[in-house]
């Protein structure tokens, strides 16, 4: 079975707008929405034609806040400005992987990443799992840590709210073990007692209802180290 994300409850992407690196273009939040199965807010943003953008938010930005795109851009947090002008050690988030992408880095609540160095090859940033990567100097990236951050750590208290959190997201919940369930409901269940009773083991080729297990395992078991003789 598949499961994917919802559908429901989603607004426009939160992408950055098609502006060219010559165009200057400043932005007042309008509003801060949520979106389901996001957890960093989203901020609508006006900008001076008229035109509306939903961009992702970073911590201390209220309604009312001035955000700026183009080159030209103050190193304030959520401002927008390429990463070959952003200096070494500033915080960003909702980074581009390609120019002109909108923003597909970083993107988690609370996140961050931290402009490393420049060179000759591109601009290297840190990343929150600790890697860096070498982009492109033109890709643009926002001023700020992605708010949001700790919406993890308070417990869920009621099995119904972890359910609703996990649907939102498109994930599976609660996963119940195959060797707890009945014997027509999993190839795992029934017997006596939870065991397996039989290989574990199935083929990568294995029909959808059959592949659990260890899929297509090279091998199982712990590892014995042959004595010398």
């Amino acid at each position: 079975m598949q499961f994917r994300a919802a559908a429901t409850g989603k607004f426009a992407p939160a992408k950055y707008p098609r502006f060219t690196l010559q165009e200057q273009h400043e932005g007042e939040v309008i509003d801060l929405v949520h979106e389901t199965g996001r957890d960093a807010p989203l901020a609508r943003v006006r900008f001076e034609n008229g035109n509306l953008s939903l961009v992702p938010s970073v911590l201390g930005t209220k309604i009312g806040t001035r955000l700026q795109f183009g080159l030209k851009s103050d190193i304030s947090p959520g401002n927008v400005i390429s990463i070959q002008n952003i200096p070494d050690g500033t915080v960003v988030c909702n980074v581009e992987r390609h120019f002109g992408d909108g923003g597909s880095l970083v993107k988690s609540a609370g996140g961050y990443a931290t402009v490393f160095s420049h060179g000759n090859e591109g601009v290297t940033l840190k990343l929150p799992s600790g890697k860096f990567t070498t982009l492109h100097p033109q890709n643009r990236a926002m001023i700020g840590v992605l708010a949001g951050g700790g919406s993890g750590d308070r417990p869920f208290l009621r099995a119904g709210n972890k359910w609703r959190r996990f649907r939102s997201k498109g994930h599976k919940y609660p996963i119940v073990r195959g060797v707890a369930q009945a014997v027509y409901v999993h190839p795992h269940g029934g017997g006596r007692h939870q065991h397996v009773g039989r290989s574990s083991t199935v083929s990568r080729n294995a029909p959808p209802g059959r592949k659990v297990g260890s899929i297509a395992a090279r091998k199982t078991g712990r590892a014995r180290i042959k004595e010398r003789e």
